[in-house]
């Protein structure tokens, strides 16, 4: 039986069938996901909504006001720490532990603490108690009237 013979009879249409079933699913396989679009463009930064910052390059955003940071203390605001260790000296930190990455909890008593594993910085970012043995990273702000920028 010739090739156009076998496509006439029942078998023959089954097995074209299932090979252009498989043909099609391979087709789709190899092109999903493989669209010729070009991506999207990023968005614009949405403004910060106390300082009106609307990316870098423009204005800092504002963290904390001046009376909100106690002397002797300080305030954890996102990844970064302010504190006020003199009056009128305000310090701005990285809120990673440097033990283990944890994220700092709280400023209390003199310190900052981390809950993970019990390390402690001075409001300078020194360590003052371990397992930590590297100071908390120092972050730029500045102070700007009664505001505290990031910057």
């Amino acid at each position: 039986m010739t090739f156009d013979e076998q496509l006439h009879t029942r078998r023959g249409v089954v097995i074209a069938g299932t090979g252009a079933v498989a043909a099609a699913a391979l087709t789709a396989c190899a092109t999903y996901g493989n669209d010729n679009a070009a991506p999207a463009p990023n968005p614009a930064p949405a403004a910060d909504a106390e300082s009106g910052a609307a990316g870098a390059g423009q204005q800092a955003r504002t963290l904390a006001k001046t009376a909100d940071i106690p002397v002797g203390g300080g305030v954890i605001v996102g990844d970064t720490v302010v504190t006020q260790p003199s009056a009128g000296t305000f310090v701005g930190l990285s809120s990673v532990c440097t033990h283990a990455g944890c994220t700092v909890s709280t400023v209390s008593d003199g310190t900052i603490d981390c809950p993970c594993h019990g390390s402690k910085f001075g409001l300078d970012g020194a360590v003052a108690k371990g397992p930590a043995t590297t100071p908390l990273a120092p972050k730029k702000i500045q102070v700007e009237g009664d505001s505290i920028t990031a910057g």
